[in-house]
């Protein structure tokens, strides 16, 4: 057998009427081995009878003379006493011939009723195996779709697995019939992976460079507004309407606000603008006249009441795109801009962040409401890469000495304990994050300016990175936040007070 589809002299076209897959059989332990007629082959040398089926002829046990097939025995005539004629001296029918006299007529011998017993004892027949029917080229071709399935009986697949290792085309279609096989019965979710788009773009910049690249201190935005828009690319339309809470810390409660998918997506374009108009780019509540000649408010919340109230009917998916058209825009243009555009003062109204720290802010919110919009949809999102969650981290422990000082004039914290000159090292609270993105960072207590020391430090806090990343956004309160403390139960209770404080609409 060969493996270019002909078996013999026999070509394609002449199987190409043949049945496929061969109908189903019995096992073999079905059969019933002592009822069948045993197979027995002629002696060496001896030439088949015309029509007889090869292995069927019937021979002496101890190798005599060979039986007369039935069709030479009743075959009398001339044709058969000129066959006789024709034998050579050393036949046995040429010796009776010799020895009858002109005339006589040869005796026939009379039939015995049975058999005669044999005078010594018999030799047992040799017993052949029952073997499976060789099966051509074609038939085991077109078996390896069912044998890839495991659909083929023992014989089926013994003979496919023999002929593998025979034939090589045969052989390579197999395996790409398995690997389909093998992508027919996975059970792994349907749904992408969200930080597919950054592997994907990563493993394309490392092998041919950008010859303009974002920023360091962008990325994370970069990354965190490409994974929110690849969720509200997959959503539908009526999921754009889907209620959302949004949830934040208000001096000494939680605070939460209801609204929409398409909703979020505008209170997060409103804040963009702040940073859109540092950069000297157009201010998108001021490009299609949200505030009707109005002066544009700087502070984050009112930005999105405006925004909000001036969206009537409510905002739909047609949102997404120039939120999306601005994220780009803004990380084209700190690409292109001069190095020192990241140290630009970005103005909250209450406060400001340099042009780097604003964006990582900007990332940060867009991981936290992404994560609003998933729990709403039910899409699974998680958090963002190691790198970029902690400086997240980095950016909110920088900001606790300012909202403690802030929230000590408030009335709302302990009093200072021990002022030190800018720059000097302070009384501190060791903040340790555990888990992903994490670190330790010490947090000046009693002077905002003051730097934070280990030798100084009066209190810990251990906290997981999401779960403080989590009260930071507002989500979870400061009594259930940490996860660990010792020390000064005044500093640690102001620290995560504050950590809460940070977060806003």
């Amino acid at each position: 057998m060969s493996g270019d589809g002909r078996e013999g002299d026999r070509r394609d076209d002449e199987v190409r009427g043949a049945p496929r897959i061969p109908g189903p059989r019995g096992a073999v332990d079905d059969l019933d081995l002592e009822a069948m007629a045993r197979p027995v082959l002629p002696p060496p040398g001896s030439p088949a009878p015309d029509g007889a089926v090869p292995g069927q002829g019937a021979t002496e046990a101890d190798g005599g003379t060979e039986a007369v097939p039935d069709a030479v025995a009743e075959g009398a005539g001339p044709e058969a006493g000129a066959a006789k004629s024709e034998a050579g001296p050393g036949s046995v029918e040429a010796g009776a011939e010799d020895e009858a006299g002109p005339g006589d007529a040869v005796a026939e011998p009379d039939e015995p009723d049975e058999p005669d017993e044999p005078a010594g004892p018999v030799p047992s027949l040799p017993v052949t195996a029952v073997s499976s029917p060789v099966l051509s080229h074609q038939v085991l071709k077109a078996l390896l779709g069912a044998w890839a399935l495991s659909a083929c009986s023992a014989e089926e697949t013994a003979a496919v697995e023999e002929h593998l290792t025979e034939c090589a085309p045969c052989a390579d279609e197999a395996l790409r019939l398995r690997d389909a096989v093998g992508l027919l019965h996975t059970d792994g979710s349907l749904d992408l992976d969200p930080t597919l788009r950054t592997r994907v773009l990563d493993g394309c910049l490392g092998r041919r460079p950008a010859r303009i690249p974002i920023p360091e201190w962008a990325t994370a935005y970069d990354a965190e507004t490409a994974r929110l828009d690849a969720l509200l690319r997959d959503i539908g339309d009526s999921e754009w309407h889907a209620p959302v809470r949004l949830q934040w810390f208000e001096e000494e409660r939680a605070v939460t606000r209801r609204t929409t998918v398409a909703g979020v997506i505008g209170h997060l374009m409103a804040v963009d603008g702040l940073v859109s108009a540092a950069l000297g780019l157009e201010d998108p509540l001021g490009a299609d006249g949200v505030t009707g000649g109005a002066e544009v408010p700087l502070s984050p919340t009112r930005r999105t009441e405006t925004f909000w109230a001036a969206t009537y009917p409510p905002a739909t998916r047609a949102v997404r795109e120039p939120w999306r058209d601005l994220t780009h825009e803004l990380i084209r243009t700190a690409s292109l801009a001069a190095p020192n555009v990241a140290e630009r003062s970005v103005s909250y109204g209450d406060f400001a962040l340099p042009l780097q720290d604003a964006l990582l802010d900007r990332a940060f919110e867009c991981w936290v409401h992404g994560t609003d919009i998933a729990e709403a949809v039910d899409y699974p999102y998680g958090p963002p890469s190691a790198a970029h969650l902690h400086r997240m981290i980095d950016l909110a422990a920088r900001m606790l000495p300012a909202a403690l000082a802030g929230r000590r004039r408030a009335g709302l914290a302990g009093p200072a304990r021990d002022l030190v000159a800018p720059g000097e090292p302070g009384r501190s609270l060791h903040l340790e994050v555990e888990g992903h993105g994490g670190g330790d960072w010490y947090i000046a207590l009693d002077s905002p300016a003051a730097v934070g020391s280990p030798d100084l430090a009066v209190a810990q806090v251990a906290l997981d990175g999401v779960e403080f990343c989590q009260l930071v956004a507002g989500h979870i309160s400061p009594v259930e936040a940490a996860a660990g403390q010792e020390g000064d139960r005044e500093a640690i209770r102001d620290v995560l007070f504050a950590s809460a404080s940070l977060s806003r609409l």
